[in-house]
């Protein structure tokens, strides 16, 4: 089943994505991953977003949907769509996208966590400097303090990971998210799971809605 994951910053979002991958085999395609892929390997699409992130402006709507279009393009299995869309006229591209590559949208599946919880999450969450991947202090510690597991790399706490920014983005995020998850709810494709408890609890609810 190809699904749409949303969830607010700490809802874990991220670590119930890299499970679906490992377990499911299914395509984990992040926009946020595929920018900086493109702009790694410069390009036409990595170079015009950069242009266009360096002068301090938004990357368009059409510069996003073609990223996606291309990952679509080669895909085999079953997809995992992360950070995307993110406003309505995105959602209805996608649904242009995926009509015109005879694909199907099962679940759009919406991690909900109280906005308590996220702030602790929060707080504690460690990134890795080198290959980005996410730890929480308490939650999903590295084996080695202070260590990435995949690379080895130096672990950190973002600048912005503080009670007063973080409230400052759950609310940017839930302004800006609420009519996406609204009109998906109007498709009938909408779900929402509950995001509180162990990694595994959270994943075994994912399942139930995948069938």
């Amino acid at each position: 089943m190809n699904i749409l994951l949303f969830g607010p910053p700490g809802a874990g979002k991220g670590t119930q994505s890299t499970l679906l991958k490992e377990r499911e085999e299914m395509v984990h395609i992040s926009t946020g991953d595929l920018f900086r892929e493109n702009i790694k390997n410069q390009t036409p699409l990595g170079i015009k977003a950069k242009e266009i992130i360096d002068a301090g402006n938004l990357v368009p709507d059409e510069v996003t949907i073609a990223m996606v279009e291309d990952v679509f393009s080669r895909l085999k299995g079953d997809f995992i769509l992360d950070g995307f869309p993110r406003t309505v006229a995105q959602a209805e591209a996608l649904d242009r996208l995926l009509e015109k590559k005879n694909l199907e949208l099962g679940k759009a599946i919406f991690i909900h966590v109280p906005h308590d919880y996220l702030l602790s999450r929060l707080t504690g969450r460690r990134v890795c400097t080198g290959c980005g991947a996410t730890y929480h202090v308490e939650a999903m510690p590295p084996k080695t303090e202070g260590e990435c597991d995949k690379c080895g790399s130096s672990l950190m706490q973002r600048k912005d990971d503080n009670e007063e920014v973080i409230g400052t983005r759950l609310q940017a995020y839930e302004n800006s998210t609420t009519p996406v998850l609204e009109y998906y709810k109007k498709t009938g494709k909408y779900v929402e799971v509950d995001g509180i408890g162990e990694t595994e609890e959270v994943y075994s609810r994912l399942k139930n809605v995948l069938v």
